[in-house]
């Protein structure tokens, strides 16, 4: 998960974070005092003691984006192809943790990550929601270690065992994912070499000069052309048949988790510092995605890295880095041979990768993991390094900023999305823009909702208006789950649905409280009660 590194950037422009496609006032949140009389959307959490009103921060409108040539891909009226069905049943977007905690647990700190769906650690721990398998936790990597220029393995792929590093990786599966019923994530994080030959530039440099001379060693005839178009044919055979091996034998021992490799895709739309900085994925950059059909074929999920790095604080070319990342990953997704799309679920982190003591503001928040509930992740991922909290004042702030600011958003995208769904798409698909290019986004409206936080848990109560959900369908589309029907809903129908729901009002406010209340179970476990069956 190492932070990717470009040049320095000059002075960024003023920017304010967008407003909610929901929202009619400037304030995400709007403070209320309790009152039982509106309907519970849904039970973030359930309720142990009198609720209190969570913090607020502020919105405001982000600046119209410049006109842009149409991107090409799928047209931005077509219908999104079916995706696969949610890890977590009527949870079309969902984030997890996947922060070390050991030195705040030793200093008694407590994270209260009880909005997160799945939390787990970077750590060796078996049996979490979300595995994570670095170079020495699957099989046998062959790399190069650029510190010792000790070749590991063979050091390059066409020089690797592949039989005995499938082998090794059985009994890694087996130990880090010991059941095979629970469903998660399962994410390989091999970042010393990419499989594309013309991308391993700076020092990854050394694949290729290794692979021109492994060449040269097995046809001393060859020219040094001759000899590194061979390099380049083998290398790229031996790293596909490494790379869509390991997922194989994860999709056979554990098909009930989500297999990928993290950073794939990538688009590679650095570059920031330009002032007319787009975002888009360059017309080379999509080529050579399209050659890794492969790996998109052999994954059963996609793991983009959307990290932000302090250069793009507050600024609105964030939502455009981002946006793109997620849009392209759910371009190639949808070339796949799976008869559903693969999810997408986006790494973030809550933390600036070049300024790691540093936490995202809320228009930070937005421009990554609103960016990716909007365009139509399935997820994000928040991941963290062992250095990003490694004393008693790193973590103290982590749990501050947990309460303060990244709790209350999560709750509030959270539970838009999930009405966005249950209304707009009857609750068979998750809502994705019409245009991906748009800055509207799955906030709730202030006026309509509140998020309230009881004893570090978050409850969502209110209830939606007819223009609210008029706005709604004028700005998202549906993306149907598999097997599933997921029509939008026209005006007619979604004033029906909500006159329902007003008609259900009481029964919702009692008996939902009353289940929420009596319900202590930790939303992030991975139990089968969790999980869609």
């Amino acid at each position: 998960m190492s932070p990717y590194s470009v040049s320095p950037h000059p002075t960024r422009p003023a920017y304010s974070p967008p407003a909610s496609f929901l929202s009619s006032s400037s304030t995400l949140l709007k403070p209320s005092p309790p009152n039982v009389s509106r309907q519970l959307l849904s039970p973030l959490s359930p309720p142990l003691a009198k609720p209190s009103p969570a913090p607020l921060v502020k919105l405001h409108q982000l600046p119209k984006e410049a006109a842009a040539p149409r991107r090409p891909g799928r047209p931005v009226s077509s219908a999104p192809p079916q995706t696969t069905r949610p890890l977590f049943e009527h949870h079309p977007f969902v984030v997890t943790w996947n922060i070390p905690d050991l030195v705040c647990n030793r200093h008694n700190i407590s994270l209260d990550t009880s909005p997160f769906k799945g939390v787990a650690t970077p750590a060796k721990v078996p049996g979490q929601f979300l595995s994570l398998f670095y170079t020495d936790r699957l099989g046998f990597y062959p790399h190069v270690d650029l510190a010792s220029r000790r070749k590991l393995y063979g050091g390059i792929p066409q020089r690797g065992n592949l039989k005995a590093s499938v082998n090794k990786a059985r009994a890694d599966i087996n130990h880090y994912i010991p059941s095979k019923t629970t469903r998660g994530l399962a994410v390989i994080d091999w970042e010393e070499w990419r499989p594309l030959w013309d991308r391993n530039w700076g020092t990854k440099r050394v694949y290729q000069t290794l692979s021109v001379a492994h060449a040269l060693q097995t046809n001393r005839s060859l020219t040094v052309q001759e000899a590194t178009d061979t390099a380049k044919q083998q290398f790229q055979e031996a790293a596909k048949s490494f790379m869509s091996g390991m997922l194989s034998v994860g999709r056979t021992m554990r098909p009930n988790y989500l297999w990928g490799f993290y950073l794939f895709p990538n688009c590679y739309n650095y570059g920031w510092q330009e002032s007319h900085y787009t975002g888009r994925c360059s017309e080379e950059v999509r080529r050579q995605n399209d050659e890794l059909l492969w790996l998109w074929d052999s994954s059963t999920a996609l793991f983009p890295s959307v990290y932000l790095q302090a250069s793009l604080a507050d600024s609105p070319k964030a939502a455009l880095m981002v946006r793109n990342r997620v849009q392209e990953a759910l371009r190639v997704s949808a070339l796949t041979r799976w008869s559903a799309t693969p999810p997408v679920y986006v790494y973030t982190r809550p933390v600036f990768v070049d300024q790691n003591r540093r936490f995202l503001s809320q228009g930070d928040l937005i421009s990554t993991i609103g960016e990716s509930a909007a365009v139509g992740a399935a997820g994000a991922v928040l991941w963290g390094a062992s250095a990003d909290y490694d004393d008693q004042t790193s973590c103290e702030a982590l749990s501050s900023y947990l309460t303060s600011t990244l709790n209350p958003y999560i709750a509030n995208v959270t539970a838009a999305a999930q009405l966005c769904s249950d209304y707009l798409c009857r609750g068979n698909g998750r809502c994705v823009r019409k245009n991906y290019k748009s800055s509207h986004y799955l906030h709730l409206n202030p006026d309509s909702f509140r998020v309230l936080r009881v004893q570090k848990r978050y409850l969502v109560l209110g209830r939606p208006g007819l223009a609210e959900l008029k706005t709604l369908s004028r700005s998202f589309t549906c993306q149907c789950y598999k097997g599933l029907s997921c029509t939008p809903r026209t005006y007619r129908e979604l004033s029906k649905a909500l006159m329902f729901r007003v008609k259900q009002g009481p029964y919702y406010k009692l008996k939902s409280l009353t289940k929420a209340a009596s319900d202590n179970k930790q939303q992030a476990s991975i139990s089968q009660d969790n999980l869609k069956s």
